[in-house]
């Protein structure tokens, strides 16, 4: 869990926010932020998220939910941790269903298929177990996350990925809604394909072992950290199957059984 105290000095924090900040507004990543902060200061790559992000509230931007990032053990192995991070979704980030997403929104995006899960009760007080994140849980849905970082080639550990908005892009939720009582998370199996051609697979059991535990995880640390989830706000609950680079021309569709299948259209066009 996220501790209170970091010793990484403050003017160090502010240059890392700032260098995201540029990378984000130029199209042009950046250098990874590490030699900042470290790879692994939970406190420090927290503050920095925090510190990125008020760039995008100060401009208007609206905090409409969360995503988690490294729910797959595989992940977590590479950048060497042992648990998920989280970062904000803001409301330009929504596309919808069968919408076309502009490449210049993006810089080197990457897309997964996820399970999301829309509140309908705040998770702010008591236990914050798997049965009050069930009841909290208005319904599920298809989505497509685009996950994208403002770090230069993909060259990240834990705390790059972390202070850099838990490298989130844009999103995209399907419109077949079902309640808890209609399908099981942990089940549902997903494939995505990109023009036609599968390109990952996976399941429930993929996501933490089961997406329900990782919105418990969620909502443990978002309270932890100040900013608990409301009712309303959107959940992408983490990847089911491994991530895939896409360009722009191409069509990318997520099925999750009993989920139906999202979908979104990549267009060409420069940073903006």
């Amino acid at each position: 869990m996220v501790t209170s105290t970091t010793r990484i000095p403050d003017a160090d924090l502010v240059a890392a926010a700032d260098r995201l900040v540029a990378a984000a507004a130029s199209g042009t990543p950046c250098a990874p932020i590490r030699d900042l902060i470290g790879a692994d200061d939970l406190v420090a790559a927290y503050a920095v998220q925090q510190r990125f992000n008020e760039t995008r509230t100060d401009a208007g931007a609206v905090v409409v939910g969360r995503k988690i990032g490294l729910t797959s053990k595989a992940v977590q192995e590479q950048l060497g941790v042992g648990q998920p991070d989280l970062g904000v979704l803001f409301d330009d980030m929504s596309f919808d269903d069968g919408a076309d997403i502009p490449m210049s929104r993006l810089i080197q995006p990457k897309v997964e298929g996820e399970v999301g899960f829309v509140l309908g009760k705040d998770l702010v007080d008591g236990e914050l177990d798997a049965a009050q994140v069930r009841d909290a849980i208005d319904y599920a849905v298809a989505a497509l996350e685009i996950c994208d970082s403002r770090i230069e080639n993909w060259d990240i550990r834990f705390g790059d990925t972390v202070a850099d908005n838990a490298s989130s892009g844009v999103y995209v939720l399907g419109t077949e809604r079902r309640t808890l009582d209609e399908i099981v998370p942990v089940d549902v199996t997903m494939s995505m394909s990109i023009d036609g051609a599968e390109v990952s697979t996976g399941n429930g059991a993929a996501c933490l072992g089961d997406p329900i535990d990782a919105v418990v995880w969620l909502a443990q640390t978002a309270r932890e950290l100040g900013q608990p989830l409301t009712a309303g706000q959107v959940i992408l609950s983490g990847a089911l199957g491994p991530m895939a680079p896409v360009s722009g021309g191409s069509t990318v569709s997520v099925t999750v059984s009993g989920l139906g299948t999202v979908t979104a259209r990549f267009v060409e066009g420069n940073h903006s």
